[in-house]
Parts: C-alpha cells; sequence; structure tokens
C-alpha cells in the first residue's frame, strides 16, 4: 500500500511563494505520474500539474503555467510544487496524487493514491 503526506501549506499574502512536499511511502513506491490536484470550496477537484516519475515530464493547467513549478526526487520519493506569485484565486485545499499505470495525468480518476490535502490560503 502507498501513503502520500502533503506538508507546506498556510496563509500566504497575494503575490507570495509556497512549497508543498508530498512524502510518498510504500513496499514498492513506482508511480508513473505524479500529481498535484487542487479543491477550493463548492468546487470540483481540479488538475494543477504532474510529472512523469521517470522521465520528468511535466504538465501543467493553464491557470498555474509560469507560476507554479513541480518536480521530484526520486531517491527521496518525495513530490514539490513550488508556488510563485500567487493569487487569491488559488486558495483551495491541495492534493498529491500518484497513478501506477500510464494514462491521461490530467485527470483525477485515473490516480491510484491520493493524501489528505494541505490547505492554501492566499489573502488579498
Amino acid at each position: 500500500q502507498v501513503q502520500l503526506v502533503e506538508s507546506g501549506g498556510g496563509l500566504v499574502q497575494a503575490g507570495g511563494s509556497l512549497r508543498l512536499s508530498c512524502a510518498a511511502s510504500g513496499r514498492t513506491f513506482s508511480p508513473y505520474f505524479m500529481g498535484w490536484f487542487r479543491q477550493a470550496p463548492g468546487k470540483e477537484r481540479e488538475f494543477v500539474a504532474a510529472i512523469s516519475w521517470s522521465g520528468g515530464s511535466t504538465y501543467y493547467a493553464n491557470s498555474v503555467k509560469g507560476r507554479f513549478t513541480i518536480s521530484r526526487d526520486n531517491a527521496k520519493n518525495t513530490l514539490y510544487l513550488q508556488m510563485n506569485s500567487l493569487k487569491p484565486e488559488d486558495t483551495a485545499v491541495y492534493y498529491c496524487a500518484a497513478d501506477r499505470a500510464p494514462g491521461v495525468p490530467t485527470t483525477p480518476s485515473g490516480y491510484d493514491y491520493w493524501g489528505q490535502g494541505t490547505q492554501v490560503t492566499v489573502s488579498s
């Protein structure tokens, strides 16, 4: 079984930065993709960014492109999301997820494991 634990959320002013981390544990951890999703109150969970675990190819939602950077440390089994130039509309619970098989990295339904989420609040 794979466990994902996010950290790094918090309260920040607009224009500020945060870095989220997602530590993965499990007997054999070798995902195909790992991704970040977010969910604001009253809204559906939406794709933020994803990365292929072996090759490092990255994917971003248009709303965060140029401001957020996804990266991973394979040796530490840790996924990161560097978030710069934060906006109030970035406020949400952020989740990391792992996908065991090739698929569409932008679709939540394709992911097999999810973390518990970390709150990010951006004040104006």
